[in-house]
């Protein structure tokens, strides 16, 4: 076997592998997905994690390991079987991947004034409407496991919950905010308190509301964060941000990588089988 011939079937099965290792990967996470659509408080007392938006997260988990399950079975079946079009349709959709990424970036750092204005819609608008539509709270979930995670109230400061209807109790001067503004290091019931954010056996709430029983709030004078989260999600980016384009880097250099391999060998195929015929 020639030089050329070894090494596309080193890449062949260099590239099989690690597709192979994405297919397992993205099952793991579409059984994770699925899991928690099916069975959410067996899910929740497993991993140990407590208040996340698990209605979202499962279809995410779900879309994200069909997606990488689909990547990886075209890898895994062109390079394996040699396919050349099964290698072109992989690299393909992992060019339109990596080229969505690259607009999404080059979008989101052009248009951050609009995309901060629109985020900031969308939060008060979900802060205004906090649990008026019990059967729909997956967008409530979200913004208090934000709040939960980042340490902070409302969007701009506490004072975004006051004028919610739906925090209102029976005592007009009172203001009440989510629980997921609690802050439960400034006392020492900290280990208590936390398992009120456990979805799915919440207890009593701290202060009672007669419209809505289920809603779990503090009063406003209580020991609750007092920064927005607005400046919250700023410092967290702000701390972050070589994680987080190292990461994107990384993600990035890894579809350059499997691109290239896969139209490396998707080339390469007919040469190499002409040579080994003439050799024969």
């Amino acid at each position: 076997m020639s030089a050329q011939a070894s090494c596309l079937s080193f890449i062949k099965y260099l590239l099989f592998v690690f597709n192979l290792f994405f297919f397992v990967l993205g099952s793991l996470i579409f059984c994770f997905g699925i899991w928690i659509l099916v069975d959410k408080t067996s899910f929740v007392s497993f991993v140990g994690l407590s208040f996340m938006p698990l209605q979202i997260w499962s279809k995410a988990l779900a879309i994200s390991g069909i997606l990488t399950m689909g990547f990886a079975l075209l890898g895994c079946v062109g390079a394996l079987k040699e396919f050349r079009c099964l290698l072109g349709l992989y690299f393909g959709a992992l060019l339109l991947l990596f080229a969505t990424q690259i607009t999404l970036g080059i979008l989101i750092s052009t248009q951050r004034v609009q995309l901060v204005r629109k985020v900031k819609d969308i939060v008060l608008k979900t802060i205004q409407n906090y649990h008026v539509h019990p059967e729909e709270t997956a967008a409530e979930e979200s913004w208090d496991y934000v709040q939960f995670q980042l340490r902070c109230c409302g969007w701009n400061s506490p004072q975004d919950w006051f004028r919610i209807p739906s925090l209102r109790s029976n005592e007009s001067d009172v203001h009440l905010v989510p629980c997921s503004c609690y802050n439960s290091s400034a006392t020492n019931g900290s280990a208590v308190f936390e398992t009120i954010f456990f979805q799915f056996s919440r207890p009593r709430p701290q202060a009672q509301l007669p419209h809505d029983a289920d809603v779990c709030v503090v009063p406003a004078d209580s020991h609750i964060y007092r920064e927005g989260c607005a400046q919250s999600l700023e410092k967290w980016l702000h701390n972050n941000f070589i994680s987080i384009v190292g990461i994107c880097l990384g993600v990035g250099l890894l579809e350059l990588s499997f691109m290239t391999l896969s139209i490396f060998l998707c080339r390469n195929l007919d040469h190499v089988y002409d040579r080994l015929a003439r050799y024969r």
